[in-house]
């Protein structure tokens, strides 16, 4: 903590101190946004393409840098595309630094499963539905899942996304207009019966 206890240190004048103050009693500590987040970085990394056994590793190292800028950054941002722009970062340093490191796909369906025991069909149609996304996830490039991910599935505007990651929005839109193709084409061909699949005749 004690890069932010330094950068308080630092006033720019006795006029900056109340709204510095302001900022400061609203803005979360590093302790509260970890308890609150942490479950969603997981997903992030997972949907980002990570394996279950580097979960841990790279939640520490988002963490990190988590803790390093939080006193930098403005809280009148919503909180959920900076922490996803440090997971997506995260993991193209991994990836680089790591040559032998692979995305793997993992059914993480039981996560957040209901109390009530699902029927099995149902429950199989729902892990079969939910591996077919994410295999199509990973036949996208890391640019590409990036930006899909957070629109698609996250939610979040172009914008949000464009100041996240530190892309320019025409660039954004391109890598989105992509990622729906190849996506989009991915599921159909895994969806296909095998024989379609194979060329053959139905």
């Amino acid at each position: 903590m004690d890069g932010v206890a330094h950068l308080s240190e630092h006033s720019t004048g006795p006029s900056t101190e109340p709204a510095a103050a302001s900022a400061a009693a609203s803005a979360p500590d590093f302790t509260t946004v970890y308890r609150a987040h942490f479950a969603y970085v997981i997903t992030a990394l997972r949907r980002l393409g990570a394996r279950d056994a580097d979960l841990p590793d790279l939640a520490h190292d988002v963490f990190v840098v988590v803790h390093r800028k939080l006193a930098a950054f403005d809280h009148e941002r919503p909180l959920k595309p900076w922490l996803f722009g440090i997971a997506y970062r995260t993991m193209l340093d991994r990836k680089r630094r790591h040559a032998s490191f692979r995305e793997s796909l993992h059914d993480d369906v039981g996560e957040h499963a209901a109390s009530a025991t699902p029927a099995p069909d149902a429950l199989l149609a729902a892990r079969e539905a939910h591996a077919l996304v994410l295999r199509a996830l990973g036949a996208l490039s890391d640019e590409q899942r990036a930006v899909f991910v957070m629109h698609e599935l996250e939610g979040m505007t172009m914008p949000e996304i464009a100041m996240a990651i530190g892309a320019p929005l025409n660039t954004l839109y391109s890598r989105l207009r992509l990622a729906r193709d190849a996506f989009a084409t991915t599921v159909r061909a895994l969806a296909a019966p095998p024989r379609a699949r194979a060329g053959g005749t139905p």
